[in-house]
């Protein structure tokens, strides 16, 4: 992933992120820490294809996400981007293998191999066996582990994480890590994870930091 110079203002007068560079290599796994308000969220947003920059290019997986139609980039979320959010998002009509499945069928992927595909997941995940039970009847664990699978199941090669453990307790959360940077490390995954967690962004492989005055390594 490679963001050259890229800018987006709130106003004309008032940039909210201002000329920034990043490159993140294939597999790596990085976390992105800031103060509120410094745009971690903008960030996330514009390389999703959410929003579009004001100048500068994203590019990800060899696309040009800020060149993309509306239409484009809904179809590159869906086939080259994962989402992990502290709110796990699952459909509470949908079992915990149908949630995983979402992905794939809205890629098109015929649903006995999607099925296939999405338990085979969970099984990895530890939780094959809550496959047929709905978000309501699952913990907070479970369910952030049916979350990782969704997120997962497509194999992008991109994962957003924005504060993925911040609804779990510590033992919970560490344990939901190991298997997310597992995952993606088995799959070549590149992964950027907002957190506020010094204890969370110490498990990265590189630690940033988004100040007003831009991207800078954290000490």
């Amino acid at each position: 992933m490679r963001l050259v110079g890229v800018t987006r203002h709130y106003a004309a007068d008032r940039p909210i992120l201002k000329d920034l560079n990043l490159v993140l290599q294939r597999g790596e796994r990085v976390a992105l820490q800031g103060e509120s308000g410094v745009g971690k969220s903008t960030l996330l947003n514009l390389i999703a294809g959410l929003d579009v920059p004001d100048a500068g290019t994203i590019e990800v997986a060899g696309i040009r996400i800020d060149a993309l139609s509306a239409t484009a980039r809904v179809r590159y979320r869906r086939e080259t981007l994962g989402f992990v959010f502290q709110a796990f998002h699952l459909l509470p009509h949908l079992t915990a293998l149908q949630n995983a499945m979402v992905p794939l069928m809205l890629a098109g992927m015929g649903e006995l191999i999607a099925h296939k595909q999405a338990l085979t997941l969970l099984d990895e995940l530890g939780i094959a066996d809550r496959a047929e039970a709905r978000p309501g009847e699952l913990s907070g664990g479970e369910q952030q582990r049916v979350a990782l699978a969704r997120a997962l199941v497509h194999r992008p090669a991109l994962v957003l994480a924005d504060e993925p453990t911040g609804n779990l307790d510590p033992a919970t959360a560490h344990l939901a890590l190991d298997l997310l940077f597992a995952q993606c490390a088995r799959h070549g995954t590149t992964m950027l994870m907002v957190t506020h967690s010094p204890e969370t962004a110490a498990l990265a492989d590189r630690r940033l930091v988004l100040t007003e005055r831009g991207l800078t390594a954290a000490v």
